[in-house]
């Protein structure tokens, strides 16, 4: 899955467009966001939040694996992406409290947030990492 990945959404426009999305969809007006009644999951919006900005690090770090190949470098960067993508979250839940009609301030859509940067972050590390290579030491030799 992951050659996959790397061949198809290693572009930078990608990335680039998440990011948008997360913020034309964190800037929506309340009236404009669905309230469908068939369709409530109790904590729908929290998935919704995990997988936005999970996306977001998993989706730049997948951009910084096919451009930096040294590997201590590209775990920093992972580490970058989880911090932004950290901020950009509680960045988009102050403005939702102050500047989005119908829409709040909510703690729990920030620790989504965080939830999923950093489930994203852990999917980066195990499988956009280059194994380290194994050193064979033969004792008998």
């Amino acid at each position: 899955m992951i050659p996959f990945f790397r061949k198809y959404l290693s572009a930078l426009i990608f990335p680039i467009l998440w990011t948008l999305i997360i913020a034309i969809l964190c800037c929506l007006p309340g009236k404009m966001i669905p309230n469908e009644a068939g369709f409530k999951i109790p904590n729908f919006d929290k998935l919704v939040h995990m997988g936005l900005f999970g996306g977001f690090v998993f989706l730049w770090g997948l951009y910084a694996s096919n451009h930096i190949s040294n590997q201590r470098l590209l775990l920093l960067f992972f580490f970058i992406f989880f911090v932004i993508s950290s901020f950009y979250g509680y960045s988009m839940e102050l403005v939702q409290r102050c500047c989005i009609v119908g829409r709040d301030y909510d703690l729990a859509d920030i620790i989504a947030d965080l939830i999923g940067a950093g489930i994203a972050y852990g999917l980066c590390n195990l499988t956009l990492l280059e194994p380290a290579e194994k050193k064979t030491t033969n004792p008998h030799r």
